[in-house]
């Protein structure tokens, strides 16, 4: 009875372990796209916001990843950098680890896994058709947009229509496009994925 019990248990121990394993690659993975696209960055000569593709990352992996595994994937990517890996955008001061939080865009570092939780959510929840990827996507980017301004706004205590010129209007026309581009990879991936086995 007991080796019964215990040839019974082998499996399922080591399935849980595999599973683990799996989502533990697809936070390393998925850490180290964000951190691929953080370097194909573009400085803007009026504001220290650089343009760069990390927000686009998010998105597409808020669209990929189930809400919890994507937060925790932003979360340990924010990690390896307050660490002082070099997965954050180079700024234009010398900003290193943990100190680059604190620095002009650390508003929309932070703000990363709670848009990429709200981006998995929406579409989780939703009809998965193309404007819901959009729509999903678009809320994610709306959140880093917002709290990234918000922060270099108490950061440079700057006016309103400074901040807005500085850290959102430049930055709309791109940030459309990365939306457009994360939910249509999204959209195709979730209509092309293989199909899971049921229990």
């Amino acid at each position: 009875m007991n080796n019964e019990t215990h040839i019974e248990e082998t499996p399922a121990a080591l399935s849980v372990v595999m599973a683990g394993l799996r989502i533990l690659f697809v936070m390393l993975a998925g850490s180290a796209f964000v951190a691929v696209c953080a370097h194909i960055a573009l400085p803007l000569a009026f504001t220290p916001v650089p343009l760069t593709l990390q927000p686009f990352a998010v998105l597409l992996l808020g669209l990929l990843l189930r809400p919890r595994v994507a937060a925790a994937t932003l979360t340990a990517y924010l990690l390896e950098g307050a660490s002082g890996l070099p997965v954050f955008t180079p700024a234009a001061v010398n900003l290193t680890g943990i100190y680059h939080l604190l620095g002009p865009t650390g508003g929309y570092l932070l703000a990363y896994p709670f848009a990429v939780y709200i981006t998995a959510a929406l579409w989780r929840t939703s009809r998965h058709s193309l404007w819901w990827a959009i729509l999903s996507a678009g809320a994610g980017n709306l959140l880093i947009l917002t709290v990234g301004a918000g922060w270099l706004s108490i950061l440079s205590h700057a006016s309103l229509n400074t901040v807005l010129s500085e850290a959102v209007i430049p930055f709309l026309p791109g940030d459309a496009l990365k939306v457009a581009v994360a939910a249509a990879l999204g959209y195709e991936w979730y209509r092309n994925r293989p199909a899971r086995p049921h229990a």
